[in-house]
């Protein structure tokens, strides 16, 4: 008897075209460029938040000094009066437009961060350090306040006497002059005050004035 194998013919792979993995592919591409596109905009936010807050770091540093220097002045012409260069203002200029003085000048107007001159201010008592916050009568929440990348500075101009109504060229004060010179009643001086301050970083650099009425002698 005999007996006979058929053989199965061999079955033929079909043909494969990848139009899954194409798309698959293709969705894979969005969603990197998605991802990519949101960590761009969320570093870019991040970088504008952290500009504004040195910025506003360094608004309230300059404002800081400036503050500090009026009470300085305040509590000088309470003293008897002012005089710069003595030993109660030591670090004042005389405001003079025939012959500025270029170390002032450049302290005013300058873009950078500048300390020729200038007085750095650590409070009203100096145990201060904003670039530590390392201060004897710091609190626990006061410690906590970011840090500044120097501590703020100002300087001071005398631009002379502040003469009655009528008199001559007034400066900017709503105080009231004693036109009396005498030793025991000093005249009223008007004083420019110039602070600068800096934020955590010297890329923000802000520089506020104002003019302050004290008595000289």
């Amino acid at each position: 008897m005999k007996m006979s194998v058929r053989y199965a013919p061999p079955v033929r792979p079909h043909h494969q075209r990848g139009a899954v993995l194409v798309v698959a592919l293709i969705f894979l591409v969005l969603l990197t460029i998605l991802a990519i596109s949101a960590s761009t905009r969320s570093l870019l936010q991040e970088r504008m938040a952290g500009g504004l807050r040195n910025a506003q770091l360094a608004e309230m540093a300059a404002e800081s000094a400036l503050r500090g220097a009026e009470w300085r002045l305040w509590v000088a012409g309470g003293q008897g009066g002012i005089r710069c260069g003595s030993e109660i203002i030591v670090d004042c200029y005389v405001y003079s437009p025939a012959n500025p003085i270029a170390r002032v000048e450049t302290f005013r107007t300058s873009a950078g961060w500048v300390t020729d001159g200038a007085t750095e201010y650590k409070g009203h008592d100096g145990g201060y350090d904003y670039t530590t916050l390392a201060g004897s009568k710091l609190t626990s929440d006061q410690r906590l306040v970011a840090v500044l990348a120097h501590n703020p500075r100002y300087l001071i101009e005398d631009l002379g006497e502040e003469r009655p109504p009528g008199t001559g060229s007034q400066h900017e004060s709503g105080v009231t002059s004693s036109t009396n010179t005498g030793a025991g009643n000093p005249s009223t001086h008007i004083y420019r005050i110039t602070a600068r301050g800096v934020g955590g970083s010297e890329n923000a650099v802000r520089v506020v004035e104002s003019t302050f009425g004290a008595k000289s002698n």
